[in-house]
């Protein structure tokens, strides 16, 4: 495999456009019925929480991170990770999975969530979380409910039920 030149950065304004086709391609028109979509529709954007990848100008993937609440505790919401087909295998969702975690340490998070596959994202320390801890408005697989704990300790705060700040 080749190395590519990648760069990550904050996506701009003028980013949304290929984010959204990049997301359709990727997830298709299922994706606006899970319950992490929910809860990210429901909170208002904040600046420096979405990152994209490009390969020379062109948009090869994109990071999300929504601020919620789980019960009392501050957290953020990672998602959707999307990585264009043609370019999986590159480490490029890795390189965004890092920029994520450096955007949590810098808001002084101390807990990133997701729902995604275990497989990949305990790779990248992420953990599941126990059946029952946290909650999402809708139906959750609860083998991929998982955690990144950016502080010691944080997972064990973190109770109930998510929601949108």
């Amino acid at each position: 495999m080749s190395e590519i030149a990648l760069t990550i950065e904050p996506a701009g304004a003028d980013d949304h456009g290929a984010i959204e086709k990049l997301h359709q391609r990727a997830f298709g028109p299922g994706r606006f019925a899970r319950s992490a979509y929910r809860v990210r529709e429901a909170a208002k954007p904040e600046a420096g929480l979405a990152f994209v990848a490009r390969v020379g100008t062109y948009l090869v993937g994109s990071v999300l991170l929504t601020p919620v609440m789980v019960g009392e505790s501050a957290a953020l919401m990672l998602g959707p990770l999307t990585v264009e087909p043609a370019f999986e295998g590159r480490g490029i969702g890795a390189a965004l999975l890092t920029r994520a975690a450096q955007a949590g340490h810098e808001a002084s998070v101390a807990l990133i969530l997701l729902v995604g596959d275990a497989a990949y994202y305990t790779r990248h320390g992420y953990q599941r979380v126990s059946m029952g801890r946290i909650t999402l408005p809708g139906p959750v697989d609860p083998a991929r409910l998982l955690a990144l704990e950016l502080q010691p300790g944080a997972l064990e705060k973190a109770r109930g039920l998510v929601r949108a700040l």
